[in-house]
């Protein structure tokens, strides 16, 4: 596959652990497959050759001898195409794998993320408030349906797949005191992030902030 993945040299310490290339990090490690990487900073995430790669200036974009493309959910789903690790290979298990891919993207993140920004970035707005007791209901309605789907699984199709994968990722930002109430899937995300291959992409990308931190 020969396939090489951007990731920032740097980021703040809150946000070490948690860049998007995570994801596509694991899903390697999870395939087995090897990857490289190519570190950008503050200057090169403007440039106009980064742009054409990934047109928003994010992480992570990926390529391969044949392939170009961004956007996690997108390259998780293109490496699982080359490993049953992270989707069956039969049609109706591919197209489960892709719709949980979709649901932990669209269903649950948006959710999710919104009590992050009150929690966070807008903590000090005198909004703030007011705007969290509205979404966390929202949040904890979507959490509260994933644990019902969850009751008796130990993931959400049966065996882990890619969309396991983005499903963990994205409620690692639900802090755990909030996250206890739902118990089933406290206890899903603990299953999911206890997987080895979680631990080698976490592993990888602070190596890669501390190595340039020390260059």
């Amino acid at each position: 596959m020969n396939a090489t993945i951007s990731a920032f040299q740097s980021v703040p310490d809150f946000a070490k652990g948690f860049v998007k290339d995570l994801r596509v990090r694991w899903a390697f490690e999870e395939a087995g497959l090897p990857y490289g990487q190519s570190l950008i900073g503050a200057e090169t995430k403007d440039s106009a050759e980064y742009r054409a790669w990934q047109p928003f200036g994010q992480v992570p974009a990926y390529r391969d001898e044949t392939v170009s493309l961004f956007e996690s959910g997108a390259i998780v789903l293109h490496i699982a195409e080359s490993s049953e690790a992270l989707a069956p290979r039969d049609p109706q298990g591919r197209a489960r794998t892709t719709m949980w891919v979709f649901a932990a993207l669209n269903s649950v993140e948006p959710y999710v993320d919104a009590v992050a920004l009150a929690n966070f970035v807008f903590a000090d707005a005198p909004w703030s408030t007011e705007y969290r007791a509205k979404v966390v209901p929202l949040r904890d309605g979507r959490l509260s349906a994933l644990a019902a789907w969850l009751d008796g699984k130990d993931y959400l199709e049966g065996r882990f797949t890619a969309g396991d994968l983005i499903m963990a990722t994205v409620l690692r930002n639900v802090p755990d005191h909030e996250l206890a109430s739902f118990p089933a899937v406290a206890a899903y995300r603990a299953r999911c992030l206890a997987r080895p291959a979680f631990g080698r992409a976490i592993k990888a990308q602070l190596d890669a902030f501390e190595t340039q931190q020390a260059a």
